[in-house]
Parts: structure tokens; C-alpha cells; sequence
């Protein structure tokens, strides 16, 4: 064997040899990456996508809306922080509630934080998490890049036994992401009300009193806590119902305003029963805000339609630009599908636009109170550039309820 500048590599010492692969990430057309295994045994099946995130990968392991996925660290230390119990994004018990797997570059190191209450490895145990390190991410990343996003099959072995041809024949039998609708599984079983504000260095998460701000009924399609926690700080009552709660039932709880939350798989596959309760919420003119899934949801009940995008958008450090205001933020992405701002009708006005690739990230109608955005204002993780959109959401709610009155 010859060493990049072609000189011979020095002997392997007598007795060595290659350690014996743990976990493979079996690619839909075939290919195979060997690596070791941490968190759960057995095997996940999904789509393959990467983020860029440099930070929070406790959030992003618990984002419902990663449902159905394989998600790609780009950076490679993950876990060195470790895990607590405070950075959960899922309302729901894991596995169904979050990612399928995870992959990861580097080894995980033993956690250096202060709030670290457990290592990467028990914690991936604990939810059921399949994850696998000693991957080349970055040729991964390059080949979703250039050929988006592939179905593949995750498998953590202790003792290194696996069926190979099995892997192969199950992960290129995947369904595509098209036509999944993967909310039933994340979303709330029943309608509860939520009180908890956002987290404050030396307090920790806060609470607010019921009966005291807007009522906003939260239509929970795969919610993220720091979602709910931030209508809760700007002010809101919030409720959280089932995805497949009717209009009459939400507007006999009286909301002020009603929020459409993100979520994975395809949105006009959810939107067979979402729509035409989001319809109906616009025509009674009730103040409705959208974010990620719920964004597309909206733009498909005023008869646009989404696409599939090749590698779509998940990472912390995304410009978007804000037409109505002139500024540029840097947001968080998770989304795989995108709204066609061409299909939509005259009266949804584009308000934010994607300055990486142009692609659709907010609209707002001018005849009914409602706006929404492809990105995550919630910022967990990421940056808070974009918090005041709740601000926002509850200023129009007050407009309304002033122009009502």
C-alpha cells in the first residue's frame, strides 16, 4: 500500500487487523458504508438527507418533522456536548415521534457541559435511535448534493452480522418520500393546552398563567415545543390539537388565532384531510399563522402546489431575505418539498425568498388574515433572527379582533 506522497506505508504491526464493521448505511443503489454503532440495535429504513447545523443536534434528533429520515451530520463532532432532558422538541414518545437514524463522522467523545445529564450513546438507546460514526460525510453530502436525497437502510450489529443482499433488497424496495403522509404518527392523540415559555439562562423553561393572553388553538401536525413556548411568551393561550381535529371543533374552542405547525412527509398527502380545514379557517377570516409543513398546507388550501425538492433545506445558517421589510436573516430549514409561488393566486403575496436558490420561504394574503413561512422562527436550534413573526402573528390577531370589534 502507498501513502499519498508514493512512498510505502510502514507495516501493520503482526496480529493487527481492520476492525470489524458494527453498522452499515446501505444506499438504495446499492452502495455500502461501513461504520460503527451507537444508540439502538436492529435496523431503520428512510430517506437519506444532510444538515449543516453546527450546533443542537439533541433538537434536531427530536424535530418530528425529520420523521421518515436519515439525517447527516456535516459536522463532525456530534455529542460532545451530550444530551439532557430539557432540549426535546417532540411531544410524543420517540421512535415514531423523531428521526429514523443518524450519522455521524467522528467518534462520540464523553460530554464536556454543564447541563449534560447523558451520553449521546445511552440517550440514542434510551429513544431507540439507530446511529452510526467513521462515516465520510462529506462524500455522503456531495453525493446527495448531486443526486438528492436516497432511500436507504440503517443497521447497528454489535457483533458485525449482517445480510448484506437483504439490506440492499430492502432499501431499493423504500417507497419514495412522494405520496407519504407521515404526520399520523407524530401528531398530539388528544387536545391538551400548553403553558410553557421559552428557556432563560439561570431559570430555565418558564410558565404562564391560562386565561390571560389570546386564545390560539395550535394545529399540531408534528409541533416543536420551542414553537408553542414562543406563542406562549408573545402572549397566546395556546391549545394544541390533533392533526385531524375538524374546523367545527377547532372554532367551537373561540381561538383568537390559529397556528399551523410544521411536520414531515409530503404536504398533499397530509393535505387530503389538512385542507379543507384549513379553507374553512381562512373563510371564516380566523388569524391563521403557518411554519414549515403548515406553510405548505396553506398554500396548498388556496389551490397552489408543492414540489419535491432535490436535497432540500436543513441546516441553522440559511439567508432568507424579508420582501416586506428589506432585511436578510439567517434561519433555520428542515424542509424537503417547497410551495410553487407560481401557482398561487393573485391575492397570496411572496414575503420571503431563499437567497440560496431562490425557492419560495413566506406568503401572506391580502384579503384574509393569514401569512406563513418555509423556515423555522422557533430557532432550536439556530439563530433568532426571525422571533418577531410571532410578534407579528399576534399583532394581526389584535388588528382583527380590533377591526372585528
Amino acid at each position: 500500500m502507498l501513502q499519498d506522497d508514493g512512498a510505502a506505508a510502514p507495516a501493520q504491526p503482526e496480529g493487527w487487523a481492520e476492525p470489524v464493521a458494527t453498522a452499515l448505511l446501505v444506499l438504495a443503489d446499492g452502495t455500502v458504508l461501513e461504520g460503527f454503532g451507537i444508540g439502538a440495535t436492529g435496523e431503520a429504513a428512510g430517506e437519506v438527507c444532510f444538515n449543516t447545523a453546527m450546533t443542537g443536534y439533541q433538537e434536531i434528533l427530536t424535530d418530528p418533522s425529520y420523521a421518515g429520515q436519515i439525517v447527516t451530520f456535516t459536522f463532525p463532532h456530534i455529542g460532545n456536548v451530550g444530551t439532557n432532558d430539557e432540549d426535546l422538541e417532540s411531544l410524543e414518545a420517540a421512535p415514531a415521534s423523531g428521526v429514523c437514524g443518524a450519522v455521524i463522522a467522528a467518534a462520540v467523545t464523553a460530554p464536556s457541559n454543564w447541563r449534560s445529564s447523558r451520553h449521546l450513546d445511552a440517550w440514542l438507546k434510551a429513544r431507540g435511535i439507530i446511529g452510526i460514526t467513521g462515516i465520510d460525510t462529506r462524500a455522503l453530502t456531495a453525493l446527495i448534493r448531486d443526486h438528492g436525497m436516497p432511500n436507504a437502510v440503517l443497521a447497528n450489529d454489535p457483533d458485525g452480522r449482517f445480510d448484506r443482499e437483504a439490506l440492499r433488497a430492502r432499501a431499493a424496495g423504500l417507497p419514495a418520500m412522494e405520496g407519504l403522509d407521515l404526520v399520523p404518527p407524530v401528531t398530539s392523540r388528544a387536545a391538551s393546552a400548553w403553558g410553557e415559555t421559552a428557556w432563560e439562562h439561570g431559570a430555565g423553561y418558564g410558565t404562564r398563567a391560562p386565561g390571560e393572553g389570546l386564545r390560539v388553538v395550535a394545529i399540531d401536525y408534528g409541533v416543536k415545543r420551542n414553537i408553542l413556548r414562543l406563542l406562549a411568551r408573545a402572549g397566546c393561550d395556546v391549545t394544541v390539537v390533533p392533526a385531524t381535529a375538524k374546523a367545527e371543533e377547532i372554532l367551537a374552542l373561540a381561538p383568537d388565532g390559529v397556528f399551523l405547525s410544521n411536520g414531515p412527509g409530503d404536504p398533499a398527502a397530509t393535505g387530503a384531510y389538512a385542507v379543507p380545514v384549513i379553507r374553512a379557517l381562512l373563510d371564516r377570516k380566523v388569524p391563521t399563522f403557518g411554519i414549515c409543513l403548515g406553510h405548505q398546507l396553506m398554500g396548498l388550501a388556496l389551490g397552489g402546489r408543492t414540489v419535491k425538492m432535490s436535497q432540500g433545506h436543513h441546516g441553522a445558517n440559511h439567508p432568507v431575505k424579508d420582501k416586506t421589510t428589506g432585511k436578510v436573516e439567517i434561519v433555520s430549514m428542515n424542509h424537503g418539498f417547497a410551495v410553487d409561488p407560481q401557482s398561487l393566486p393573485d391575492t397570496a403575496v411572496e414575503t420571503h425568498v431563499s437567497l440560496f436558490d431562490g425557492s419560495n420561504c413566506g406568503l401572506a394574503l391580502t384579503d384574509r388574515p393569514a401569512f406563513s413561512v418555509q423556515h423555522h422562527p422557533e430557532a432550536s436550534p439556530g439563530p433568532q433572527d426571525s422571533h418577531y413573526l410571532f410578534d407579528r402573528f399576534v399583532s394581526l390577531i389584535r388588528e382583527t379582533k380590533g377591526t372585528n370589534a
